[in-house]
């Protein structure tokens, strides 16, 4: 367990500590704004355990595999509370989080086939997109409503994108090699 490890793993234990403070006493509270820097910081760590994997030569499959579960599990948290809290369509949701359980399946696959498939460009700045998305709606600040507006679009399209670069760059996972 080395550290870009670690931070991954804090990443995940974060994000419970996220969802109950963020729903917690309204969306209006003070807590919005803990959660908010708890989301940050979570968000940071997946710039951090990246950087310090690649740097040191700490890259391993836990962290390829981990690295974007953790940021799968912590962008969906967040997208499903702003549902709750009415600040995003659920279909937006739904579009992002079928892509990362086609992208899921995809990677399981793979890893049946001694194939582990890592985080590709698209996929990153999808989720960096989300995680600004995501950022923005919390803060729920109405002098950026069209900035929120638009990181939302950019943020599906990069989605949608990221999908089918994925499968096409990796369709020979799906060919029965047995």
């Amino acid at each position: 367990m080395n550290l870009p490890n670690k931070l991954t793993m804090f990443r995940v234990i974060l994000i419970p500590f996220f969802v109950v403070l963020l729903l917690t006493q309204g969306y209006y509270g003070w807590f919005k704004w803990v959660a908010l820097a708890i989301f940050i910081i979570a968000s940071l760590t997946d710039l951090l355990d990246g950087k310090i994997a690649r740097k040191y030569n700490l890259v391993t499959n836990f962290g390829k595999f981990m690295d974007p579960l953790a940021d799968k599990l912590l962008v969906c948290s967040a997208m499903i509370c702003l549902i709750e809290l009415g600040k995003i369509p659920s279909w937006v949701v739904l579009i992002i989080i079928a892509r990362e359980f086609i992208i899921s399946g995809f990677r399981l696959i793979a890893s049946d086939n001694g194939v582990v498939i890592a985080a590709s460009y698209w996929g990153k700045f999808k989720t960096t997109f989300q995680m600004i998305m995501v950022v923005l709606m919390i803060a729920d600040i109405p002098q950026l409503w069209i900035v929120t507006q638009a990181v939302m679009w950019i943020a599906l399209a990069l989605t949608v994108i990221s999908l089918v670069d994925y499968l096409i760059k990796n369709k020979d996972v799906m060919k029965d090699t047995k």
